[in-house]
C-alpha cells in the first residue's frame, strides 16, 4: 500500500478521513494563540480536518541505469593537468580583477591644527571604478574580533562626569553622566558628543576618561559646538592608539558597521554590529536651552543605547566613519540609530583645536523670542521671531533691524518662531547676504542683511550669539497662553513699544 492509500487513525497534525462521506472530527474550543508565534506553524491541537480531496502525484518512473564506461589512465592525467592550470589562472588573476587583492593599504598620516591624524589612504581612480558600492576604500576588511581586539579596545574611551542634582525634596544627591569617545591623536586628543560633557561645562564639573587598559585621566574640555553636537577633550598622555579616519562621503547603504561604546554607563567597551540603513538624515533634538537643533546624520541598525553617545562607528576595514549620537526611543521601535558623519565632525574638531571655535558661522547680532499664533491673533500682530535686542555694530543694526521688529520671512522661507529663525540661519555662512521681511508698526518691510561671523567671547565655548540666547526667557516664547505662575501668561523683557502696551494692559505682569 503506498502512502496515498494509507488511512492512519486520527492523530498528529492532520488526519485522513475514513471515507469520502465522513464528517470532519469535532474540534474542542482552543485557547487563544500566543502573541509571538511562528506564522508557518500550527499546533496539532489547533488543526482542523484535512480537506476531503487529497491528491497525490503519481510516483516518478524509474529510469534505466546507463552503462558506465571506464576512464583510461592517460585521460585521467590530462584532466588533472587541465584542472591545475585553470586553478592557477583563477587564483592569480580573479582577486585582482575584483579589486580585493593585495594587503590593506596603510593609513596616511596628516597633521592638522598641530594634531597628527591617521586618515585612510584613498583609493586610486582605477580601483575606485572597480569597487562595488558596498565598499568605502580599498583597504582590507577585518573580522569583527580583529577589529575589536586590535583596534577598538585601545581606541575607544569611556567618558564620565560626576555631578550633583536636587531631588524632589530639595536635597543634593550625587549623579553621573556617562558617555563614550575615541582617541584621534597619539598625544591625547579625544572626540565625543557635546551633550556628553554639557553638564560638566555648565556646572564646572571634572570630566574623567577611562581607557581600555584600565587607566583613568582627568580631561580638559578643549572646545565644543552644540549646533552639531561635537566636543574635543584632551588628556595628558602619549603613545596612545588613534583611530584611522575613514571617508564618510563614500558611505553606502548596506555597508557593515560596528558601534563600540559604554551603553547604560556601566557596560564599557561593548560592540554591536549592523549596517548602514540610510544616509543624509536630518535629525532634530533639543539643546540645553530648549531650542530645536537639526543635525545631518546617517542611520544604522546597530544597537545604540544611552551611554553609547560619542563612541566610534567603524566600517569593516577598521576605519571610523561616524560618531554614535542618537537613537529613536519609542515603544515598539527598534533598530533606529544615528551617527554624525566623521568628515563633518573632524572639520569641526580642527577649528576647535586650533582656535577654540568653528569658523564661518553666521550671526545676526540680535536677541529673539517667539510670538505664537495665538498671541499674534489676539493682539493683531504677526506670528514669527520678535527682536528683543540689537547689538551695537552688528549685522542686524547695519541692516536696520530694531527692537520689537517681528521677523516673518528669511530669503522667501516663512519664519514662525525663534527656533525656525535659528535653524534657517544655520544654512548660511558669515558674509552671505539674505533678504528679511519684518513686521513693524502694522507694516511689512523688506531689509537686506549680510551676516557677521559668530565668534565667542571666550574660545572653547559654544557660539550662541545674542540671537540664540532668547534674552531672559530661555524658553524662547513670548505672549504664551496657559503658562506662568497662576496668571496664564508669560513674558520676556525688552520688547520696546510692545512692552509699554503690555505693561499698561497687564500692570501686574511688570511689578
Amino acid at each position: 500500500m503506498n502512502e496515498c492509500e494509507q488511512k492512519p487513525e486520527q492523530s498528529g497534525l492532520w488526519t485522513m478521513p475514513t471515507s469520502a462521506a465522513s464528517e470532519p472530527p469535532e474540534q474542542e474550543e482552543s485557547s487563544p494563540r500566543p502573541a509571538y508565534s511562528d506564522a508557518s506553524y500550527v499546533p496539532a491541537s489547533e488543526a482542523g480536518a484535512i480537506p476531503k480531496t487529497y491528491h497525490c502525484a503519481p510516483p516518478p518512473e524509474k529510469k534505466a541505469k546507463k552503462e558506465r564506461r571506464g576512464v583510461s589512465v592517460p585521460g585521467l592525467i590530462a584532466a588533472c593537468l587541465v584542472c591545475a592550470l585553470l586553478g592557477g589562472l583563477v587564483g592569480g588573476f580573479l582577486p585582482g580583477l575584483l579589486g580585493y587583492g593585495g594587503s590593506a593599504a596603510a593609513p596616511e598620516t596628516r597633521t592638522e591644527s598641530g594634531v597628527v591624524l591617521n586618515v585612510a589612504a584613498p583609493a586610486d581612480a582605477e580601483t575606485a571604478a572597480q569597487v562595488s558600492t558596498h565598499l568605502v576604500s580599498d583597504s582590507g576588511e577585518k573580522s569583527a574580533s580583529e577589529l575589536y581586539y586590535d583596534l577598538a579596545l585601545s581606541q575607544t574611551v569611556a567618558v564620565t562626569t560626576e555631578i550633583t542634582n536636587n531631588n524632589v525634596w530639595g536635597f543634593q544627591v550625587p549623579a553621573a553622566v556617562k558617555g563614550s569617545g575615541f582617541v584621534i591623536s597619539e598625544d591625547g586628543y579625544i572626540l565625543t558628543n557635546h551633550h556628553v560633557i554639557e553638564d560638566a561645562v555648565n556646572g564646572g564639573y571634572q570630566v574623567q576618561v577611562l581607557l581600555g587598559d584600565g587607566s583613568e585621566y582627568e580631561a580638559q574640555v578643549v572646545g565644543y559646538e552644540a549646533d552639531n553636537d561635537v566636543a574635543v577633550l584632551k588628556i595628558e598622555a602619549s603613545g596612545l592608539s588613534p583611530v584611522t579616519l575613514g571617508d564618510s562621503d563614500r558611505i553606502r547603504v548596506g555597508e557593515t558597521v560596528y558601534a563600540v561604546g559604554n551603553p547604560l554607563g556601566e557596560l564599557e567597551f561593548t560592540m554591536t554590529s549592523g549596517m548602514v540603513s540610510a544616509t543624509d538624515r536630518a535629525i532634530s533634538s533639543s539643546d540645553g536651552n530648549g531650542s530645536a537643533v537639526t543635525i545631518n546624520m546617517f542611520q544604522i541598525d546597530a544597537a545604540i543605547n544611552s551611554g553609547n553617545s560619542g563612541g566610534p562607528v567603524y566600517n569593516s576595514r577598521g576605519e571610523v566613519i561616524g560618531i554614535a549620537t542618537a537613537k529613536y526611543a519609542s515603544t515598539g521601535v527598534e533598530g533606529l540609530g544615528f551617527a554624525i558623519p566623521i568628515n563633518d565632525a573632524v572639520a569641526i574638531a580642527r577649528d576647535l583645536i586650533s582656535d577654540g571655535y568653528v569658523h564661518g558661522k553666521a550671526s545676526f547680532g540680535i536677541g529673539v523670542e517667539t510670538v505664537s499664533a495665538a498671541a499674534a491673533q489676539y493682539y493683531g500682530l504677526r506670528q514669527g521671531a520678535i527682536v528683543s535686542s540689537v547689538n551695537e555694530g552688528s549685522a542686524a543694526e547695519r541692516a536696520g533691524l530694531q527692537a520689537s521688529d517681528i521677523i516673518i520671512e528669511l530669503d522667501g522661507k516663512e519664519i514662525r518662531s525663534r527656533d525656525e529663525l535659528i535653524q534657517a540661519k544655520r544654512d548660511y555662512q558669515a558674509g552671505d547676504t539674505v533678504e528679511l521681511k519684518v513686521f513693524r508698526s502694522g507694516e511689512v518691510l523688506t531689509l537686506s542683511l549680510t551676516f557677521d561671523e559668530d565668534v565667542p567671547e571666550t574660545p572653547g565655548e559654544t557660539q550662541t550669539g545674542e540671537d540664540e540666547t532668547g534674552g531672559e526667557n530661555q524658553s524662547g516664547d513670548v505672549f504664551r497662553f496657559g503658562e506662568g505662575s497662576g496668571n496664564g501668561f508669560r513674558f520676556g523683557d525688552g520688547y520696546g513699544a510692545y512692552e509699554d502696551f503690555f505693561s499698561q494692559l497687564f500692570p501686574f505682569m511688570f511689578r
